[in-house]
Formats: C-alpha cells, structure tokens, sequence
C-alpha cells in the first residue's frame, strides 16, 4: 500500500491534468476554476501549522490589547513584539532553502514564501505602531525622528527595503521578472541584517528599563547591586 504522501500527491497530479484537459477540449471556464482553486486550497498539516504558528503572535497581541496587558508603555510594548516576531519569520524564511538543500526537508520550501508575507506583515505593524501610535501621523516628528534617531532611520530603510520583496513574492511576478525576480529578492539579507539592526536597539533598551542591574552588563552596576543585596541579607 501506497503512503498517504504519495497518494495525495497522485491525486493533485491527475486532478491538475483533468483540468489541463478541459481547458484544451473547450470546457466551460466555470468548471476549470472550480479544480484549480480545490488544488491552491489544500495545505499539509506542516503548511497548516507555520500559518497558525505565524497568526499566532498577532493573536496573543489582540488579546492582551484588549485585555489591557501591554504593561505600563503599551506602545513600545507593541513595537518590541512586532519587531522581534518579524525578525523570527524573516531569519525561518531565509532559512527555508538551506533546510531543504542541505538537510532535505523540502517542506520548508512550501512555506517560504508565506513566512516571508508574514514576516512583512510585521513589519507593516511594527512601522504603522511607530508612525500612528507613537508619531501620531505627524510629518515634522516623524522627519525630525528618521533624521535624528538611527534606530528609526534604519527601521525605515528595512521597511523600504521588504516592500517589493512582497509585491513581487506572486508567481506571476516570478515569471514576468525572471531572472530578474532572483537578482531582486537578493534583497531580502539586506532587509533582514536592517531588521536586526532595528530590533537590537529596542531589546536593549527594553531590557534597561525592566530588568535588574545584573542583565545590563554593566559591572560596576552588578557590584552595587549585589552590595546592597547582601546587606539587606
């Protein structure tokens, strides 16, 4: 007996050439479109998972939105998890076609595409919470702010930088750049060395104001503090 892999496989196959068939004896459009819209919905339970593993920290940012969770600075709050979630999809992404050629796990190159959709999805929040929730839409603070912070001025160079990636992620868009599409999406480590840049500043400096001395790296700081831990001991 056949693996269920191989069967499901074989189905796609021969409904793929079913559909081929009608569209070269004439068949009505209707019923075309209805078997190569059953192929683009079936997901493996992988594909499933990375989706749901994606939405996952959106929707656990909604909740505590709503649930009034986003401690003390609710807006930098949401700037830290949307720039740390975007990183992690952008590095899984990346790391989609070394899985694949050098361990040969294939399955990772199924959802290299929508781990890239996601990771700019986050990205769009992550700008939009700086620009709207932070900036209040205000041009002058927001050229005043791209000018005068690195931080924001490479966050904005990132988001510059994914833009097209994601408008050209399609594959029709793959078969009217061609070769074109690869040189254009060598962009993507450019796009995420600037995240990295972006995110590192807002760990450190989220890191600065919640944890203790010891986590600051900072010496002398520990010192003080583990001086006054033992005299209160």
């Amino acid at each position: 007996m056949l693996p269920k892999g191989v069967l499901r496989e074989a189905e796609r196959r021969a409904l793929r050439l079913h559909c081929i068939s009608l569209r070269v004896r004439g068949a009505q459009s209707k019923d075309a479109a209805i078997i190569t819209s059953m192929l683009q919905l079936r997901f493996t339970k992988f594909q499933i998972a990375v989706h749901l593993g994606s939405l996952i920290p959106f929707g656990v940012l909604i909740w505590d939105f709503f649930g009034d969770h986003l401690t003390a600075n609710p807006i930098q709050e949401i700037t830290s998890r949307t720039g740390k979630t975007a990183l992690v999809l952008l590095v899984l992404s990346l790391a989609c076609t070394p899985l694949s050629t050098v361990l040969g796990f294939h399955a990772a190159l199924k959802v290299r595409r929508a781990l890239g959709l996601y990771a700019f999805f986050y990205v769009c929040l992550h700008f939009l919470t700086f620009v709207g929730l932070d900036y209040g839409f205000d041009p002058e603070l927001l050229r005043e702010a791209i000018f005068e912070k690195r931080y924001a001025l490479v966050g904005f160079a990132a988001f510059l930088t994914l833009i097209p990636l994601a408008l050209t992620s399609t594959k029709a868009s793959m078969k009217r750049l061609g070769k074109r599409w690869k040189k254009l999406h060598q962009l993507v480590y450019l796009g995420a060395l600037l995240v990295v840049l972006l995110v590192k500043p807002l760990v450190s400096i989220l890191l600065m104001r919640v944890s203790p001395p010891w986590m600051k790296l900072d010496v002398e700081k520990w010192n003080e503090w583990h001086l006054c831990r033992l005299s209160r001991e």
